[in-house]
């Protein structure tokens, strides 16, 4: 019997194991597919807090950008400390972001448009100027969600982290009440705490339950280039149509443009928002849209041959925030999912605050805005 069953493993259930393991506990990780095969594995790997509004998020956004920079130490991240270059068209959009910046209160910079070669020499003419926030960074999230599982296992499980993949949940034990194991096409499976990491089936863990989560998909493509013999932009680059995006309740389709290089050589290009439930077809329309808001942001791309797209599906919920915290409703249920794209960026300390709950300590940060019970059951939840 494990202290903690962990439903996910992409790398918010990674990180989930990993803190609990470091905690002194007894973990045991399910996934019905490999590590890092859902939403994990078709991210980007940003880790921001550049578009995060003042408030909670924010505030989780800064402790885990703090953790992330510890388990960088450990190596096996491709953690990339770049910094994040956000974009303005306009004189006043450029107003918006500086003041947005101010009122975040995090280290950053306004850059005139004039000096915006300076950090970035293969940008568009003609921007009216932007934001520079040296804490922005980025890793290869199945990597890291790989890597918090083996780390957690080699240097703190000592043989207590033990991971199942290609095991289906398809129900949760009670006794008193309360959640003691789940049920999986392999067997009961027995603990003393089950945290549903989930994702963008979060919603669907929470129903075996029998609570409400409102979790649904929200699809983004991401657009790979061919890798470049040198690199050609230096930082995580976005205009303020990113901003406005994350934050957009719209089901309908929204575009911005969000591009970053990699290690490897390829340039990634996004983003796309839209909810159109789990349709994994290819839109070349998007694509298309995507490709060339790229080109107007660095027009040498014009000349790079875009050799694939990949997309995948946040895990949204209405108010923008993640649901991390026991569920008041259910005794032994805890719930780490609904990070929409922050996912990657606020694994870390998801998974460090939920340890501290698990093992009975008071959470380092204010977790009552991501409680469970938050939500009221609207119809429209289900479209």
């Amino acid at each position: 019997m494990s202290d903690v069953i962990v439903i996910g493993a992409g790398v918010v259930g990674a990180a989930c194991a990993y803190y609990a393991a470091r905690a002194g506990l007894d973990v045991t990780v399910v996934d019905r597919g490999p590590v890092a095969g859902g939403t994990t594995g078709a991210g980007e790997g940003n880790i921001l807090v550049s578009d995060k509004e003042p408030g909670p998020e924010l505030d989780l956004a800064l402790l885990s950008n703090r953790l992330w920079r510890e388990l960088a130490a450990h190596g096996g991240f491709e953690f990339e400390a770049k910094g994040g270059l956000v974009v303005a068209e306009t004189a006043d959009v450029l107003r918006q972001l500086t003041d947005l910046a101010a009122k975040q209160g995090v280290e950053h910079t306004a850059v005139p448009g004039e000096a915006l070669g300076g950090y970035e020499p293969h940008l568009a003419p003609g921007l009216a100027g932007g934001v520079h926030y040296p804490q922005d960074a980025q890793v290869q999230p199945m990597l890291a969600a790989a890597r918090l599982l083996e780390i957690g296992a080699d240097s703190y499980g000592h043989g207590t982290l033990h991971l199942r993949t290609g095991v289906t949940v398809h129900g949760l034990l009670r006794a008193g009440g309360a959640v003691t194991g789940v049920r999986t096409s392999h067997g009961d499976i027995l603990g003393g705490a089950v945290v549903n990491a989930a994702g963008t089936w979060g919603g669907e863990i929470a129903a075996l339950a029998g609570v409400h989560l409102p979790v649904l998909p929200r699809r983004g493509f991401i657009l790979v280039t061919e890798p470049l013999p040198r690199p050609l932009i230096r930082h995580k680059v976005y205009t303020a149509a990113y901003v406005t995006n994350v934050a957009s309740d719209s089901a309908g389709l929204e575009t911005s443009a969000v591009v970053e290089g990699t290690p490897a050589g390829p340039v990634l290009i996004g983003a796309s928002r839209e909810r159109v439930g789990f349709d994994r077809t290819t839109s070349v329309p998007v694509l298309s849209r995507l490709a060339a808001q790229a080109v107007a942001l660095f027009p040498a791309l014009r000349e790079v041959r875009a050799i694939r797209s990949y997309c995948g599906f946040r895990p949204y919920c209405p108010d923008h925030l993640p649901v991390i915290g026991e569920d008041p409703r259910v005794p032994g249920l805890y719930h780490a999912c609904g990070h929409e794209g922050a996912g990657i960026g606020l694994a870390p300390a998801t998974g460090y605050l939920l340890a501290q709950r698990l093992s009975g300590q008071h959470a380092d940060v204010d977790l009552r805005p991501f409680r469970p019970d938050r939500f009221t059951f609207s119809g429209e939840e289900l479209g």
